[in-house]
């Protein structure tokens, strides 16, 4: 790793590259065409840009693109990319929908080394001829799965990149397999070096998957439940924009400090909703599967699926964004009976442990470890018995008081005798 590098490296806490870190930087650091598999929260980010980067010359054009499904990931990516371009010289710029474009024309014309943004956005700005690529000599694919799973986005990432050289070096990287990543030589022309490390990763922290009944119908109270508990705060997954509108609404008059991730929403609005959550001003995002892929919030606490995923890409996607890099997490899974029936049959297909919870006393618990809660509340609330008095050991009497004692008691028995004459007497 180049010197600067290295330097920053320690100084930020690490001590050593996760596995695709360490997998993917000689062969990206060679300008080999690379598919890197990864868990969610194991440096992927990290693991494309340090080698390319480092290959990167000052003032010499845009010379890495990096394409990202969604405009909070490539803000995101950006955040991560610029400290460590910095100490290269080199400029990062962000292209992405929702921003002012004539800014971004602005800052083009600055010639910045990295370009990273969302296809609609780069496609416009080449096809107005102010973003252009011919010097570009590395691209980087971000959640390849999702970019190239669809036909569309497919359409679009190879237009771009038809805009770049001939030889430029391709790398793809994402947390879920997908058979368009088996079939890459067809579409892009190039082979590619396959690196999956997502059976040996163990950067993953405990996370705790839970499963709570709860009638659709009461699913909004039981998110007001959880979001009054201590410490409890997450992303919130729908599949519709407008049950996550409505659901907003509801909380809200709740008094449940809440933000909307959506498509419909203004960039800044968006970003300022992930900067409340981090800054623990609202208890939940709530968000949508397009809006929150790839996103890294540090030490996030919780996700919860208000709607339950259609597969387990979208699930592993998902919960991915708590126990990220080592820390720990939490899951809930709200469903009706028939829904979790139905959740528990898609599980088996992975290795996640998915555990029946229950809210009990302000907490989240295991149902099987209830009664044991109860037990301890019990005892905790049991009052508790006086402690019985010590018998006083009576005083050794002294010669006195036995003579007093003494004359108390033949006193005692010449007036018991005296009453028996009187009722004799009496009686005759």
């Amino acid at each position: 790793m180049n010197p600067k590098f290295e330097a920053k490296f320690k100084e930020d806490g690490f001590s050593e590259k996760t596995l695709i870190q360490e997998k993917t930087y000689e062969l990206l650091a060679k300008g080999q065409n690379v598919l890197g598999l990864a868990p969610t929260g194991s440096g992927k980010t990290l693991a494309y840009l340090w080698p390319l980067l480092e290959k990167a010359m000052p003032n010499d054009g845009t010379q890495i693109l990096v394409i990202a499904p969604s405009q909070e990931l490539a803000a995101q990516i950006t955040e991560v990319a610029r400290p460590w371009a910095k100490l290269l010289d080199l400029n990062v710029l962000s292209l992405i929908g929702g921003a002012n474009v004539k800014r971004q024309i602005e800052k083009l014309k600055k010639r910045p080394e990295i370009v990273i943004g969302t296809p609609g956005r780069l496609l416009n700005l080449i096809d107005m001829k102010k973003l252009k690529l011919h010097l570009v000599d590395a691209i980087v694919i971000d959640e390849a799965d999702e970019l190239l799973g669809q036909s569309e986005s497919l359409k679009d990432v190879r237009e771009i990149v038809s805009h770049t050289k001939a030889d430029s070096q391709l790398a793809f990287f994402s947390a879920t397999d997908a058979p368009i990543l088996s079939e890459l030589h067809r579409w892009f022309g190039v082979d590619v070096t396959r690196i999956d490390v997502r059976s040996q990763d163990q950067t993953h922290g405990k996370v705790t998957h839970f499963m709570l009944e709860t009638p659709t119908r009461k699913r909004t109270e039981m998110l007001r439940r959880l979001g009054n508990m201590d410490g409890f705060y997450g992303l919130v997954f729908f599949k519709q924009t407008s049950t996550l509108r409505d659901v907003a609404e509801k909380l809200t008059h709740m008094k449940v400090p809440v933000a909307l991730l959506s498509s419909e929403k203004r960039q800044i609005d968006r970003q300022g909703a992930l900067r409340r959550l981090k800054k623990k001003e609202i208890r939940f995002v709530l968000t949508t599967d397009v809006a929150a892929r790839g996103l890294d919030i540090p030490n996030l606490p919780a996700v919860v699926n208000y709607d339950l995923p259609k597969d387990t890409n979208t699930y592993i996607h998902r919960v991915g964004r708590t126990g990220r890099m080592g820390a720990e997490g939490v899951v809930v899974n709200l469903g009706n009976e028939h829904g979790l029936r139905q959740f528990k049959q898609l599980m088996k297909e992975t290795t996640y442990q998915i555990e029946s919870g229950v809210l009990f006393a302000g907490s989240l618990i295991k149902e099987a470890d209830r009664q044991n809660y109860i037990e301890e509340a019990e005892l905790e609330n049991k009052p508790k018995a006086k402690p019985k008095k010590k018998a006083q050991p009576k005083p050794e009497a002294t010669k006195k008081d036995e003579k007093v004692a003494q004359k108390k008691r033949k006193k005692r028995k010449r007036n018991q005798k005296n009453k028996g004459m009187r009722r004799k007497k009496s009686k005759e």
